[in-house]
């Protein structure tokens, strides 16, 4: 199942998904994963939706699962909120729900990381 959800405090359809995925994933504000993912960038000397950035930063605070072939399936079978790579986004699932601004059901996923139970 998909829902729609935009996190961003303006309504914008800007390239933040690492920061909309995150926030939505950890009931955190836009404005509070802009500032931390900001802040972690700047000391890494990176950007921080480049794919290396983001993949340490969900690797350092979350647990890394297996993942089925696309994001439907993904969100068909584990329970509790994960985040979830495909090429070039990222998305929230939350309990067997996919939120986003757009239905990512069939594309191929990436990486997944289990958030909370």
């Amino acid at each position: 199942m998909y829902k729609y959800c935009n996190k961003n405090p303006l309504g914008k359809l800007e390239d933040d998904c690492v920061i909309r995925a995150i926030s939505c994933a950890t009931n955190r504000s836009w404005d509070s994963v802009y500032d931390e993912l900001s802040d972690l960038a700047q000391l890494n000397g990176t950007m921080m939706d480049s794919k290396g950035f983001v993949l340490w930063y969900l690797d350092s605070h979350y647990k890394r699962i297996p993942t089925p072939e696309t994001v439907g399936e993904l969100a068909d079978m584990c329970d509790g909120v994960i985040l979830c790579t495909v090429k070039s986004h990222i998305c929230c699932i939350k309990h067997h729900v996919i939120y986003d601004t757009f239905n990512p059901s069939h594309r191929k996923v990436e990486y997944a990381w289990k958030v909370k139970d």
